[in-house]
């Protein structure tokens, strides 16, 4: 029988590929430029929120005529990444400063906040400058901000390579699904029933019967029933027809034994003859058809194998691209979370260096008008004791701020150096657990959230910190994202204690606790409570790799729904 060129499942799976993999493209690409225009606005918010911090001073400077301070809150504003270029105007379309990406303006003084699209993926958020005296408003200038699709996009970075892989991984894991379902429930038993129907024999019909083992009540059950039909009916008309035949043999020979009454010993001897040929006969096509029958065996088995052999290299390759498609985003997830803890360090340093800039420019202003005062002789010495006192005030003022934000850095520095490094070294466990968990509170301290932690003083641990610093954040992020989502104040405990030569920590939250099954489901790759919502599933996979195999330790995890859940992490206290 000759070979089908296009067989009838692949046409089927090619189309239903096709439509899935048309939908995957436009949803991807749909939920990327979701995500494009949620940044955009947040960044556009965000410069919105510069003009609240700035205008006032940049007002004043402008009402002063002081170019020099507008030229350096210029400058102090070009600092922050989201602004990539500005331009301060004056009240009669003069431009004071212009800093960074700029473009073409209408001469026309800006009266209201407007927000430009430009050529070249470039966007701007514009300003008038109001100065208010004796309750008068008088207009002396404005400030254009600029900002572009890289200050977005270095943003969704993460995001997007993040939506790529996920779909990559669904649209593979849909196709082996897909091929699998159709090979077993369509072309391997047309091609099984094909193999028998071709090697049916007209001499032994009884034995060219459909065999086929499907669960299923479907059409390849009819066909073989309907084919085993024709088969019987074939099987019938032969015992009829050999009926037939011994019937005038029978009645042949009759006749012949009254004609050939004398030949009677010849016609013995003849028959006697002819059935040792007929035996010779049958014996011989007997061996035939087992040749026939150990040919085609021999054929399939090695059709089999050939079959084996190729699944088994199709299965090796599968096993290697899943493997590398996990590592990529098991990595993917540890870049994520080092980018929310730049987010969330950016947040808090903002704080304190907008302060500083405020204060340094209250102490600028008023160091002008006290020049200004001694060049009149006009200066006293209540007004030099009111400045005494100002900017001893000012100075405590950006001191703290400034300090705070120096602690800041210093702190992401190290934990950002640590995430990215795997060398080890010796560090005091109590004060790197508070340095994560301070790089982490941009992400609740805006909630009723409750983070404690009891660590013994001077405990020193030898290992690769970054290992302490995924794990503490992965489990506090989990806790906060999927414990409390139904809580509005919740109490997280980390109490860490040493036990011989071994670090016990006890990591527990009084969230929503996990059921039976999903408790035993939790260090599984890709499992999450929270699928639809953005949960990727490998944070509690990365934790188990970390403390099984960076710490060699383990670790052990207990919760009930309703009561929280709790984690017992025991490794050693030196790696070496």
């Amino acid at each position: 029988m000759a070979a089908v060129k296009t067989g009838l499942s692949r046409k089927l799976l090619t189309r239903v590929l096709s439509v899935y993999f048309a939908l995957t493209l436009i949803v991807t690409v749909g939920q990327i430029f979701t995500e494009y225009l949620s940044t955009k606005d947040h960044v556009e918010e965000e410069l919105q929120t510069l003009k609240n911090t700035f205008s006032s001073s940049l007002t004043r400077a402008m009402w002063e005529i002081n170019d020099d301070q507008v030229r350096a809150i210029a400058e102090g504003l070009m600092s922050i990444p989201i602004v990539e270029g500005l331009q301060v105007r004056g009240e009669n379309g003069n431009f004071i400063t212009e800093q960074g990406i700029r473009k073409s303006r209408s001469p026309n003084p800006v009266e209201r906040e407007v927000i430009e699209d430009h050529s070249g993926g470039v966007f701007s958020y514009s300003f008038p400058l109001v100065f208010k005296f004796a309750g008068r408003e008088s207009t002396v200038g404005d400030v254009t901000l600029y900002s572009s699709f890289d200050t977005i996009f270095s943003r969704i970075e993460v995001g997007v390579f993040f939506l790529i892989g996920n779909a990559i991984v669904k649209t593979t894991f849909l196709v082996f699904l897909f091929m699998t379902a159709f090979r077993t429930m369509l072309s391997e038993p047309l091609q099984n029933i094909t193999e028998q129907m071709g090697r049916f024999d007209p001499e032994r019909p009884e034995e060219s019967k459909l065999t086929l083992e499907v669960k299923d009540d479907n059409e390849l059950l009819q066909l073989r029933d309907s084919y085993n039909g024709v088969i019987d009916d074939l099987i019938a008309s032969n015992h009829k027809l050999k009926s037939a035949q011994e019937e005038l043999t029978a009645a042949n020979t009759k006749l012949d034994d009254q004609n050939l009454v004398l030949e009677q010993e010849v016609a013995k001897k003849t028959a006697s003859l002819s059935q040792i040929m007929l035996d010779l006969e049958q014996q011989k096509d007997e061996l035939i058809a087992h040749q026939r029958e150990l040919r085609q065996e021999n054929k399939n088995r090695q059709y089999i194998e050939s079959e084996l052999r190729k699944k088994n290299d199709e299965l090796a390759g599968s096993m290697q691209t899943l493997n590398q498609a996990q590592q990529q985003l098991v990595e993917s997830e540890r870049m994520a979370s080092l980018g929310g803890l730049v987010a969330g360090i950016t947040h808090d340093i903002n704080t304190p260096l907008g302060v500083s800039v405020t204060a340094a420019s209250f102490l600028q202003e008023r160091l002008i008008n006290l020049k200004q005062d001694f060049e009149d002789t006009s200066l006293t010495s209540k007004s030099m004791a009111s400045f005494i006192d100002e900017a001893d005030q000012t100075a405590k003022l950006l001191l703290n701020n400034l300090g705070r934000a120096s602690d800041l850095i210093a702190s992401f520095k190290q934990v950002a150096v640590d995430q990215t490094s795997e060398n080890e070294r010796d560090f005091d466990l109590g004060e790197y657990i508070a340095e994560v968990l301070q790089s982490l509170q941009s992400g609740y301290k805006q909630t009723k959230h409750n983070i404690t932690v009891n660590c013994p003083p001077e405990l020193i641990v030898t290992c690769a910190p970054g290992a302490i610093a995924q794990i503490v954040s992965n489990l506090t992020v989990n806790s906060l994202n999927h414990a409390f989502e139904d809580k509005a104040v919740g109490n997280i405990n980390l109490n860490v204690e040493a036990v011989d030569d071994q670090v016990v920590m006890h990591f527990e939250d009084d969230g929503k606790g996990l059921t039976k099954d999903e408790l035993s489901q939790l260090f599984d790759a890709f499992f999450t409570t929270k699928r639809g919502s953005g949960g990727s599933g490998l944070g509690t996979h990365i934790v188990y790799n970390l403390v099984t195999q960076s710490l060699n330790g383990k670790i052990d995890a207990q919760s009930e729904p309703g009561k929280g859940l709790r984690y017992t992490i025991t490794f050693p206290i030196s790696q070496h």
